[in-house]
């Protein structure tokens, strides 16, 4: 098995590190990076703002890479008197590490759809709410919270921006070096790695290998795409990655 991570640094670089360790051979070809988002300059005044117990969602910890710099910078902090929630794990424990503060996530699987489902979010009327995310997204979160009378904004923190590669050159690349199995975390990547190679390599290789996806979600698309072999991992973080490769 030869694995192929799409995620963008250096989490790519750590799971393939961990891979390599464990006697597997993988590579890394980061399909995204990231850059300042556009609303960073908000954050401090819209966090300032905020009312005890109002809510803050955490969509990543590029969130989280970009928004405590900015924080500091304007001399302001995390207040303890409000409700902090992550996408996943991984995310709650960046801002924990910054916040000291209690963060929760959903245990089951990290998708907005389980995070949603909370106990303590399905009585959030005439609450403020507060959504760190990179441009664009799914608006589900959102949407929901609209619906059961939440005041909801937004703060994009930062940006994803497509990492250029020259396809004809990738496909000869990673089908020399047998890659037969790909790690995806993003609807997004997904729909990058399938057009970035001509026609006759997903053909004869791309879709023939084993995709490893975070979300029924992206397990369906990947399906309608064309791929057959799919495995869902339990989480998004390179732990779950790791056990849906083993």
């Amino acid at each position: 098995m030869s694995i192929l991570v799409t995620r963008p640094a250096p989490a790519a670089d750590e799971l393939v590190s961990r891979l390599r360790k464990a006697g597997q051979v993988a590579w890394a070809m980061p399909l995204i990076e990231f850059t300042p988002g556009t609303q960073l300059e908000s954050l401090p005044t819209q966090i300032a703002s905020l009312r005890d117990d109002d809510l803050v969602f955490i969509l990543s910890q590029h969130a989280i890479h970009y928004a405590q710099p900015a924080l500091v910078k304007a001399g302001g902090s995390w207040p303890a008197n409000l409700n902090y929630y992550a996408i996943g794990r991984s995310t709650a424990l960046a801002l924990h590490a910054v916040s000291g503060l209690n963060v929760v996530w959903p245990h089951e699987r990290e998708t907005s759809e389980v995070l949603i489902q909370l106990p303590a979010l399905q009585q959030v009327a005439g609450k403020r709410a507060l959504i760190l995310r990179g441009n664009g997204g799914r608006e589900l979160l959102a949407e929901t919270l609209q619906q059961r009378g939440a005041d909801v904004q937004f703060i994009e923190c930062y940006q994803r921006c497509a990492k250029y590669y020259h396809g004809p050159v990738e496909g000869r690349r990673w089908r020399d070096r047998g890659i037969t199995t790909l790690v995806v975390t993003s609807g997004e990547m997904l729909h990058q790695l399938f057009s970035l190679f001509p026609a006759i390599d997903r053909e004869e290789w791309l879709l023939h290998c084993r995709l490893i996806v975070v979300s029924e979600r992206l397990a369906t698309c990947a399906r309608e795409l064309g791929w057959r072999e799919i495995r869902v991992a339990d989480g998004a973080d390179n732990d779950a990655l790791l056990r849906a490769l083993q």
